[in-house]
This record gives structure tokens, C-alpha cells and sequence, in this order.
């Protein structure tokens, strides 16, 4: 099997929104024929929703925008039905303290599972990071481009794998 899947293979909004897409359950997502299953992106939050489970945002590289979805109900039930204190759940209290980093205009990067969701790609999101050097963007996309030609786009064969 193809070790890309593994990984969250750094990638433009334009290249993982025309991901092709395998309709298997759960669906798989294919580039150049190769599997991939994380990403990693860099960009400007556009627009955000927050309930009280998720934390819906879009994320803006310049090449498109990117539906990111931040899972916050890590709280469970106990015997009683009621819920239990935050924090007794360190995954919960993680997915609040990146959820505060989600603002509209701020440069973030976000890394996560590729998912389907009503039939659009879409990020389930496992870490947000603030960036603050404006320079990162840039810098992004020209590892985006440079991991393409050299590793991502590859056939197969050429990634040191037998057909």
C-alpha cells in the first residue's frame, strides 16, 4: 500500500478541493492515483460558525476555500445523564483552547482528515495553529508546489513502489 495516506500531505485549497473521490465507505480520496487521507493547509479564516458541538470555519489560501470543520463535544454522559465536567476530558479541553484561536482574519494552519460531508470535501480538523509571520502563506505554497512535483504527483512506481 501507498505510504502518502499517512501523512498530512501539505496541499492547496484548489489541489484538495479537486481531489478525485473514491465512493467506498468510508470514501477514499485519490491524487494522481495516489491515496491520501490528511491534510495540511495555510490560510486566512473567512468565515466561522460556532454551536455547541463544532466549530465550522472556511479557510481562504488564495487558491479556494476550505469548509474545516472542529469537533468540540468530547464530553460524555455519566450514569447520572448529565455531563461531566470539561475537565475530565483533555481531547475536550484541547478543541476549546484551538477553537478560541478560530477568528475571522486570522492566518492559521490546520491539519486534519480529508472527509466528505453532504457531498463536498471537507477538513475534520486536528490541530489549529496561529500563525504570525505573514511570510508562512508564501512559504506554504511553495512547499505545496515543490512536495508535488517531487513526492505527491508521482506515479506509484516512480515513489519507489513496485505496480
Amino acid at each position: 500500500m501507498d505510504s502518502l495516506h499517512l501523512v498530512h500531505i501539505k496541499i492547496l485549497a484548489a489541489d484538495l478541493l479537486s481531489l478525485t473521490v473514491r465512493h467506498t465507505s468510508p470514501p477514499s480520496f485519490l491524487r494522481c492515483g495516489r491515496t491520501v487521507a490528511r491534510a495540511e493547509l495555510v490560510g486566512v479564516v473567512v468565515s466561522c460558525d460556532r454551536r455547541d458541538k463544532f466549530l465550522r470555519f472556511l479557510v481562504d489560501d488564495g487558491t479556494g476555500c476550505v469548509p474545516c470543520v472542529l469537533w468540540l463535544n468530547h464530553q460524555y454522559l455519566n450514569a447520572n445523564n448529565s455531563s461531566r465536567a470539561l475537565e475530565s476530558d483533555p481531547t475536550a479541553e484541547m478543541a476549546l483552547k484551538m477553537s478560541e484561536e478560530v477568528r475571522l482574519g486570522t492566518l492559521l494552519r490546520v491539519r486534519g482528515r480529508i472527509v466528505m460531508y453532504r457531498g463536498a470535501i471537507q477538513i475534520a480538523v486536528r490541530d489549529v495553529v496561529l500563525e504570525k509571520d505573514p511570510n508562512v502563506e508564501v512559504l506554504h505554497w511553495l512547499q505545496c508546489v515543490r512536495m508535488a512535483k517531487e513526492c505527491y504527483d508521482l506515479p506509484l512506481h516512480s515513489a519507489g513502489r513496485a505496480s
